[in-house]
């Protein structure tokens, strides 16, 4: 989509949403697993409460409402939409529950920010985005990574049009071993829809694409592997029909391309590799993590009166707020949202293509 298109998507899902607002936004949460983040998220807006959860495992069920003092806790989403009015649901259930969840919230009247991806495949993510039409309610995609201090100081110089147009990027997070769950949803793909192409490469897929102004995707080649994953599936009995690395390169309409890399087991020397890098006519970008960890540093490369400069980015001191805070003031100030449902869909367009690529050994055209 476009430039002038996103906002277009962005004023018209504030316009439509525009019921009055309530003095204080009543969220239910579902899923406990990366669902405690999304509590502390929302806990970061003096305007929006978590006042219900629900999650099928009644201890963790149970655990989580004692620790956030939550008293309304539910053993499926069902079961809380039907106990009373909620203003927004927190979708953080496997993959393939992201499309139930969010229609029955939408149904219900709630306004949904739903952990990435946005659905199993891109037919599901657009069937979310034409309901959250109907409804006139919101659809935001936890794209996380957007709402670190590196993140947003690089967005910062992005729209002041200090990188020129961005022609070339790599974008990649590795990890030398590292399986999620092993033998759980996570590896499984009628549950998840992938591998670390689909939990990992999204991220780093739609931070490239916020930094460089969502050019349109035109085409992609992509490769999986599992060599490594599957062999110690096949030793401990475990369940695995996922990739454990998948590359791609995308070209977009506008002449640009972009390499995209994600891995959840593979030989190299960090335990954890996670770097966004994208060169302008102008200047050029690096967002990368410390130490093998998840603190992560910004530079801008340049040239200025004959002479190289780099530029060291410094975060503010205090911590960036989170996509739940930022959710939650954009529906209370009637402002659109960051990551809407839109941005979502096109970057599961672009994992079908790559996966699609990598089964047919050929490249897969987009749109």
């Amino acid at each position: 989509m476009s430039a002038p298109g996103r906002a277009q998507a962005l004023n018209r899902e504030a316009r439509s949403a525009q019921d009055p607002a309530p003095a204080r936004l009543r969220v239910g949460v579902v899923g406990l697993g990366i669902g405690r983040k999304h509590i502390q998220g929302w806990r970061e807006h003096a305007g929006a409460e978590v006042v219900a959860i629900a999650d099928p495992d009644a201890g963790r069920l149970e655990a989580v409402g004692a620790e956030f003092g939550i008293e309304a806790r539910y053993p499926s989403a069902a079961a809380m939409l039907a106990a009373g009015p909620l203003d927004v649901v927190s979708v953080c259930t496997p993959n393939k529950f992201h499309l139930e969840v969010a229609l029955a919230a939408f149904e219900a009247g709630a306004h949904v920010l739903c952990e990435k991806p946005i659905a199993l495949n891109a037919d599901e993510g657009q069937a979310m985005v034409d309901a959250a039409r109907r409804a006139g309610r919101r659809l935001m995609i936890n794209f996380s990574y957007r709402f670190s201090a590196a993140s947003r100081g690089l967005k910062a110089q992005v729209d002041a049009g200090v990188f020129g147009d961005f022609y070339f990027g790599r974008s990649v997070w590795h990890r030398r071993r590292g399986l999620p769950g092993f033998g759980g949803w996570f590896g499984t793909k009628a549950l998840s829809g992938g591998g670390p192409l689909i939990d990992l490469g999204v991220h780093r897929l739609d931070l490239a694409l916020w930094l460089m102004g969502h050019p349109k995707p035109a085409w992609v080649l992509g490769s999986t592997h599992d060599p490594i994953a599957r062999a110690l599936a096949e030793q401990s009995g475990k369940t695995f029909d996922v990739e454990d690395l998948a590359a791609a390169l995308i070209r977009f309409d506008n002449g640009a391309t972009l390499v995209l890399e994600a891995s959840w087991a593979a030989n190299i020397q960090e335990a954890e590799q996670i770097e966004t890098r994208l060169l302008g006519t102008e200047a050029g970008l690096v967002q990368k993590n410390l130490n093998e960890g998840y603190e992560f540093d910004a530079h801008i490369f340049t040239e200025r009166h004959g002479a190289a400069l780099d530029i060291h980015l410094h975060p503010p001191a205090q911590p960036a707020p989170s996509g739940m805070h930022d959710f939650a003031q954009a529906i209370l100030s009637g402002e659109p949202h960051p990551a809407p449902g839109e941005d979502g869909l096109v970057v599961m367009q672009i994992l079908d293509a790559i996966y699609a690529s990598a089964h047919s050994g050929e490249p897969v055209r987009i749109g």
